[in-house]
């Protein structure tokens, strides 16, 4: 897959951070952390989050409908 390259500018601490999840062996490097991250905000942009508050069972049944009638493409999300 060819991919782009960005540049982005991060704090030190977010730094500090993305390399202890390096260290501790959840991810291989910088870029599979931020790849990671921007597809888990692009799926809740997409499908949404389930607050804590109200009647999470709604909430969840809510959800499962909405998806039963979308076409969510996972590997076009994984391919981000």
């Amino acid at each position: 897959m060819v991919m782009d390259t960005l540049q982005i500018r991060l704090s030190h601490g977010l730094i500090e951070r993305i390399n202890t999840l390096i260290q501790s062996g959840l991810y291989s490097n910088k870029s599979d952390v931020i790849r990671d991250a921007v597809r888990r905000f692009v799926w809740a942009k997409e499908v949404g989050t389930i607050t804590k508050k109200g009647n999470s069972v709604d909430l969840v049944r809510t959800a499962r409908q909405k998806l039963s009638r979308e076409t969510i493409n996972l590997k076009e999300i994984n391919s981000l």
